[in-house]
């Protein structure tokens, strides 16, 4: 029996090889959500780093998504994935381990945290667009919205309990020793990976491509597709603002709402539950009221309680702030699932590096840029008002969705040969429209 075959009829988490992806991606997303804690605090408690400063570190963690993000997508579409991300890992491993090396002998420096965020953040990218076009291989259309919401509901997890493990470890050791974990993450990480049995053919070269020609393909599949060029647009608006608000919370919490390491964690680790929450019923909710309305639903009802986040100084302190991106990150969730699932079974397998690339490039480039303007907010005018601003600006972030024909849409396309949902006048093969595109929301608010 074909393995698609028997998947279908089994679910994707009786597949061995499912299973080992799945705890890599265990792994590796405790490790790096124990560092979200314990290295900005490296910076601000061990080396007295600035807003400006801290604002800096998160825009080198996602500059490689603006800088490289294009080609990544054109040369995965070269190589086999699954080696490609277990070297990546080891790559992310051995920066990692660099920073408590370093800090035992006495020469850890903001430049060299500079130096290992620029080196994991392109290693994330080339991990990242490898492992969304590694997942289709292993497992049948019909089951990659299971796949993928199994997935999430593992990233989720490590966002519980990655960042309280992390303020307790920084507490107990310090900030630097607690890196070790994210290392140790990744070595584990590129050993579950090493054994996946299925083993994808190299790709056969296309006589007379050129990288410029696959960079162009790629976009040209995005930016023809009515949903996937609306998704680019909204994603990129969202996540500008979630990295605002990446930039500046632990400056936040730490200086104005004076917590200590240990409930800096709790308090990352609470708004992590609901989008563990979001992974475990994504699917559900998806079913009962349709892939497309999930989508614009889930950002109108969680998106205004962002503004929790300013008014936590006020009152409600860390859990008033802890709520508001609860129940934020549950709605940020709840449409990656959806989202993504729409995207790897939209696409031809062929081009699933670069669109998803393409796609990295054009909605989580606007992350670096959003972290120098939290971090220049921070420093300038505090770490509230900077808030303050990330909160208005997840606020308009479903106007696109309500006003597009996503709206009226119950559910998305599932292959390329499908025609676009609620959007007549439009071919669905060139995608070319005679009215309005729908829209959509960040791809990755938390940022996973």
């Amino acid at each position: 029996m074909p393995a698609t075959i028997r998947t279908a009829k089994s679910g994707p988490l009786r597949m061995r090889d499912f299973r080992m992806l799945l705890a890599g991606a265990a792994a590796g997303q405790l490790g790096a959500h124990i560092t979200l804690v314990a290295l900005p605090l490296v910076a601000v408690l061990e080396l007295d780093a600035t807003a400006f400063e801290v604002g800096l570190l998160t825009a080198a963690e996602t500059a490689a998504f603006l800088v490289i993000g294009l080609p990544a997508g054109a040369w995965v579409d070269r190589m086999r994935k699954l080696p490609l991300m277990v070297r990546a890992d080891l790559v992310r491993a051995v920066a990692m381990a660099s920073v408590p090396a370093a800090a035992v002998a006495g020469v850890l420096t903001m430049a060299q945290l500079y130096v290992v965020a620029l080196v994991t953040g392109v290693a994330t990218v080339f991990f990242d667009v490898a492992h969304q076009s590694f997942l289709p291989q292993l497992l049948p259309r019909d089951h990659l919205v299971r796949g993928n919401g199994a997935l999430e509901t593992v990233r989720s997890s490590a966002q519980v309990t990655g960042p309280g493990i992390g303020g307790g470890l920084v507490q107990l050791l310090g900030a630097h020793l607690a890196v070790v974990a994210d290392a140790i993450g990744y070595l584990l990480s590129a050993l579950f990976l090493w054994g996946i049995r299925h083993r994808e053919p190299r790709p056969v070269p296309v006589p007379g491509s050129s990288l410029r020609a696959d960079i162009g393909e790629g976009l040209r599949f995005v930016l023809r597709q009515p949903l996937l060029r609306v998704i680019a647009v909204a994603t990129g608006l969202g996540n500008f603002f979630t990295a605002v608000l990446m930039a500046t919370q632990t400056v936040y919490l730490v200086r104005v709402l004076d917590l200590a390491p240990g409930t800096v964690g709790l308090v990352l680790s609470a708004a992590a539950v609901g989008g563990l929450l979001g992974a475990v019923g994504a699917g559900a909710l998806a079913a009962r009221v349709g892939q497309g309305r999930i989508i614009w639903l889930s950002v109108l009802v969680t998106g205004p309680f962002a503004l929790l986040w300013p008014l936590s100084e006020q009152v409600g302190g860390g859990a008033l702030f802890a709520l508001g991106s609860a129940v934020v990150f549950f709605g940020a969730v709840v449409y990656n699932v959806a989202q993504v699932s729409f995207r790897q079974g939209l696409c031809p397998p062929k081009l699933l590096g670069r669109m998803n690339a393409t796609l990295r490039f054009l909605m989580w480039g606007t992350l670096p840029l959003g972290a120098l303007a939290g971090g220049a907010l921070a420093d300038g005018f505090g770490a509230r008002t900077a808030l303050l601003c990330c909160a208005a600006g997840f606020l308009t972030v479903p106007l696109p969705l309500v006003l597009s024909p996503l709206r009226r849409t119950r559910d998305l396309p599932t292959g390329p040969e499908d025609p676009q949902p609620a959007a007549p006048g439009t071919d669905p093969r060139t995608g070319t429209d005679h009215q309005s595109d729908t829209d959509r929301r960040t791809e990755s608010a938390p940022l996973g």
